[in-house]
């Protein structure tokens, strides 16, 4: 099993500031005002699969028909102002019923904070998000919808909504941490193949599966290694990757 030592050698490497520009994380370091930052966010962990370069660049469009402004163009949402943008399994009916529910959400609430801290208040984190999505969906809401938004009652990873968590609740150089309702100790590993193959090299995951067992097996190991915040490795994970496909490759010079 890979020892702390070297995670910790990876993290150190690779949570910087050169991390973000090729992340999804980008979109959170855009804005300054907290309710712009959660968006933002949400939004880009939507889009967050596939090609980065593709979703990178459907993010950054989506930001600019939103003029640089997530809070108000929620608020002030109308299904026109997207008019037929998409992104691989979401069509254009799945993101104005994303974005009709946000503006719900907004203009009635404290936001996605409040109804992620809600779930989390009553131990149905994922569940109480998703549930209240799906209550507000109609006859056009499609496959891309329930891809961008899945259901945890189905035993998925939920990478994408670990991800958003990771960036809103722990600080670094890196993550966010705005919010304040969860500590980092209780965040999960974001887990796609990437890292579930990387954890199985290393010794640090034996399921076989991607799904939220696994996801709750690599968590807790990672937790002997550093138990206050053990989602810093999953920069380590990623660096891992990285150091090993550039030793492949100059093995092959």
């Amino acid at each position: 099993m890979i020892t702390k030592e070297e995670l910790d050698e990876l993290v150190e490497k690779y949570e910087t500031e050169m991390f973000i520009k090729d992340d999804p994380v980008q979109f959170a370091r855009r804005y300054k005002d907290k309710k712009d930052i959660e968006i933002a966010s949400f939004i880009a962990s939507l889009l967050a699969y596939g090609s980065r370069k593709q979703f990178i660049g459907k993010l950054n469009l989506l930001l600019d028909i939103a003029q640089d402004e997530p809070l108000n163009f929620i608020q002030n949402f109308e299904s026109g102002l997207i008019g037929d943008f998409n992104y691989r399994f979401g069509k254009p009916d799945d993101f104005v019923c994303i974005f009709n529910t946000l503006k719900e959400l907004y203009n009635t609430s404290g936001g996605l904070e409040e109804l992620f801290a809600h779930g989390y208040s009553q131990g149905k984190l994922f569940e109480t998000v998703t549930d209240y999505f799906y209550e507000r969906t109609d006859e056009k809401t499609g496959h891309g919808f329930y891809h961008m938004i899945p259901n945890p009652r189905n035993g998925g990873a939920m990478k994408r909504m670990c991800m958003l968590l990771r960036w809103m609740v722990r600080k670094s150089v890196v993550d966010i941490g705005i919010w304040k309702f969860m500590k980092p100790s209780e965040l999960y590993i974001p887990l796609d193949v990437h890292v579930g193959n990387i954890s199985r090299q290393t010794g640090l995951l034996t399921r076989k599966a991607n799904d939220f067992k696994a996801v709750i097996e690599l968590t807790e190991n990672l937790k002997k290694y550093c138990p206050e915040d053990p989602i810093k490795y999953d920069f380590a994970l990623f660096g891992y990757g990285v150091n090993n496909k550039n030793k492949k490759n100059a093995a092959l010079v």
